[in-house]
C-alpha cells in the first residue's frame, strides 16, 4: 500500500490506497493536524503521527477489519508521497526521520507542498500551480518538476492571497479603524476575543499563521460587506502583482490553485486573475484527491 500526504498549515489530508498493481483498489482518507518541520520538531511530528494519524487510520478501516493494529499498518505501507509546507531540502530529513520511525518497511519520498499542488492540479501537463492556503505559494511547472518559483518569504514577510495575510488586514483594519465599527463589533461578538487577547495569540501563542487564517472563516460568512470582499480582493491582486506577473513566460495565461482560501472565495479569484489577463482553470480545496489520481 502507498501513504500519500498532503500537509498545510492548518491540517495534513492522509491517503492510504492500494498501488497501482493491485488489483484490489482500496482508498482510505483521514485528516490530522498539520505537519510542518519549520514549526515542529520530529518529537512533535512523531507524536502526531502516533497519537493522530495511526488511531484515525485504524477507526476509518473498522467495518472492513482491513488492519488489526498500528503494526499492521507500518507493516502494510510499503511507500509514502509526503508533501508538506515547510518541507524544504534541509528541513525534509526531519519529516522523513518521524516517518521512518513510525513505518520502517517504508520507502519514503518527502517533497514540498508546492510540488504536491503542481501535481494535483496539473498532473503532467505544464503550467503554473498556486497554493492559497493558510500560506501561499506559487510555481512554473513543466509537467515533471518546479522550473521557477517566486520566493513566498512566509507570512510575516509575504504570502500575499493566504489566508493568514487575509486575516491580518481584517485584523489591521478593524483596530485602525479603516474598517466600520459594526464589522468590529460583529468580529469580536463572533471570535469571543478581545484587543488583550488577539495580541497575545497573535504575538505570544504559538502558530499565529493558523490564528490568522481562522480570520478567513468570518470573512466568508459576511461577504455581503463590500469593506470585506474588497479586502479578499485586494489581498488577491496583490498575489498575482508580486508573484504570478514575477513568472518570465508571458505565454502561459492561466493558473490553476489548490488550498481553502482558493476555493471559498473562487469567484473573487477569478476576478482578480481578469484583471491581471489570466484565466483560472483548475481550483480544489484540498490537493488530497488530485494526488490519488496522480498515483493511480
Amino acid at each position: 500500500m502507498i501513504l500519500i500526504a498532503d500537509s498545510g498549515g492548518s491540517k495534513t489530508d492522509w491517503a492510504l490506497m492500494t498501488l497501482p498493481t493491485n488489483t484490489h483498489k482500496f482508498v482510505l482518507k483521514v485528516r490530522t493536524q498539520g505537519i510542518n518541520p519549520f514549526h515542529q520538531s520530529k518529537e512533535f511530528i512523531l507524536n502526531t503521527l502516533e497519537q493522530e494519524l495511526m488511531p484515525a487510520l485504524i477507526n476509518a478501516a473498522n467495518p472492513s477489519k482491513i488492519f488489526y493494529d498500528q503494526s499492521d499498518i507500518a507493516e502494510k505501507v510499503s511507500k509514502i508521497a509526503f508533501y508538506g509546507a515547510g518541507c524544504t531540502e534541509m528541513l525534509s530529513q526531519i519529516v522523513r526521520e518521524a516517518l521512518t520511525a513510525t513505518f520502517p518497511s517504508a520507502s519514503i519520498k518527502v517533497e514540498s507542498d508546492l510540488l504536491g499542488a503542481a501535481h494535483a492540479v496539473c498532473v503532467r501537463k505544464a503550467g503554473i500551480a498556486c497554493i492559497l492556503g493558510t500560506g501561499a505559494n506559487s510555481c512554473q511547472y513543466d509537467g515533471e518538476k518546479i522550473v521557477a518559483n517566486v520566493p513566498p518569504l512566509g507570512y510575516i514577510l509575504g504570502d500575499e492571497g493566504s489566508g493568514a495575510v487575509l486575516g491580518k488586514l481584517l485584523l489591521n483594519g478593524i483596530f485602525k479603524g479603516d474598517l466600520p465599527v459594526e464589522i468590529r463589533d460583529l468580529y469580536l461578538q463572533w471570535s469571543g476575543l478581545t484587543y488583550p487577547k488577539i495580541i497575545d495569540k497573535v504575538y505570544r501563542q504559538p502558530l499565529a499563521n493558523r490564528f490568522l487564517a481562522s480570520c478567513s472563516k468570518f470573512i466568508k460568512e459576511n461577504l455581503q460587506y463590500a469593506e470585506l470582499e474588497s479586502l479578499v480582493m485586494f489581498n488577491f491582486d496583490s498575489f498575482f502583482q508580486k508573484n504570478i506577473l514575477k513568472y518570465s513566460d508571458s505565454s502561459i495565461r492561466s493558473i490553476s490553485a489548490v488550498g481553502g482560501i482558493a476555493a471559498a472565495f473562487e469567484d473573487q479569484l477569478r476576478a482578480s486573475a481578469s484583471r491581471f489577463d489570466y484565466q483560472v482553470n483548475k481550483v480544489i480545496a484540498s490537493p488530497i484527491d488530485g494526488l490519488i489520481e496522480y498515483y493511480s
